[in-house]
């Protein structure tokens, strides 16, 4: 497998689902599980349910827990990882959502968004979580969402947390902090990188997988990618980044998932490219721009 999880550890391109929706509006669950077996045949290590990626928030409780057993069941069959999305900005609520997680890998929860409680009121919410939740965490760290910055010292000082196995690193970018950050990841925590463009450039850096968007229409690609990096082919892990940093550009031209439903519907993948407000579909010049890019990446 090219991404494993050994002692809670996660490494390889994990995918986060997209939810597509039947022309009724409903979700199309049979589209989820044949889009989750497609990301497993195709190389990644997991999946991951109830990202920023499937709309979460635009999803009834009976939804959600439809796509969890049905990806669920899948992971299990298939030996792959879990990890599901939960968390927000009350401390007790996420806790409670936690709680309901048991068996899975991992849970993906944010940084307090909102209330932006600083620095040392994030410190506090994860350390509160981790000491009761009945999974590992992942911190899911993406500022310009959540509206809370973190320097590297507070994330190495998260994970150092007994039960935080890891963080989506998703700062829209490379910059100070990531340096200092990569220059000194604490033992058992992982940097999954969540910024789908600087892929390559992160997995110079070290980062351990990534949690990618982009995956959903571009799997094995991504795998690639990785594979060059751990085995030092610097050429082809050069070239392929730069192609699929073009690709993730053009994929997030407009609000994510837009462009990525759109361009999964024109290759067949889902039956519909809808989704769900207040998200409004993409423009045809920009799936016909990522759509593009994707063959040329094939040849």
């Amino acid at each position: 497998m090219p991404g494993t999880l050994t002692a809670m550890t996660l490494t390889g391109i994990h995918v986060p689902l997209i939810t597509p929706f039947s022309a009724d509006g409903a979700v199309a669950i049979e589209a989820i599980a044949q889009l989750a077996n497609d990301a497993l045949d195709a190389g990644a290590a997991g999946l991951v349910a109830f990202g920023t990626t499937a709309e979460v928030a635009a999803l009834s409780v009976g939804e959600r827990t439809e796509i969890l057993d049905v990806c669920a069941r899948i992971c299990r069959e298939r030996d792959a990882s879990l990890i599901v999305g939960a968390g927000g900005s009350d401390t007790a609520a996420t806790l409670r959502a936690l709680t309901e997680l048991a068996g899975h890998t991992a849970a993906l929860v944010t940084v307090p968004s909102f209330t932006r409680p600083g620095e040392a009121g994030v410190l506090a919410h994860f350390a509160h979580l981790a000491a009761h939740s009945p999974v590992p965490l992942v911190i899911y760290h993406i500022p310009y969402r959540t509206g809370q910055q973190l320097s590297a010292a507070t994330l190495r000082e998260l994970g150092s947390l007994p039960g935080i196995i890891g963080v989506k690193y998703a700062v829209g970018g490379i910059d100070a902090q990531t340096v200092e950050l990569f220059a000194d990841v604490p033992a058992d925590f992982d940097v999954l990188i969540g910024d789908d463009v600087v892929v390559g450039p992160a997995f110079a850096m070290g980062a351990s997988g990534g949690i990618l968007a982009s995956a959903n229409v571009a799997t094995a690609p991504f795998v690639d990618l990785y594979q060059a990096w751990q085995t030092g082919d610097l050429v082809r892990a050069r070239d392929l980044g730069g192609k699929l940093g073009r690709v993730a550009a053009a994929l997030f031209a407009e609000p994510n998932p837009t462009v990525l439903k759109g361009v999964l519907h024109a290759t067949g993948r889902i039956p519909t490219a809808d989704v769900r407000l207040p998200l409004v579909p993409a423009s045809q010049d920009s799936v016909d721009a990522a759509l593009k890019l994707l063959a040329d990446l094939g040849s």
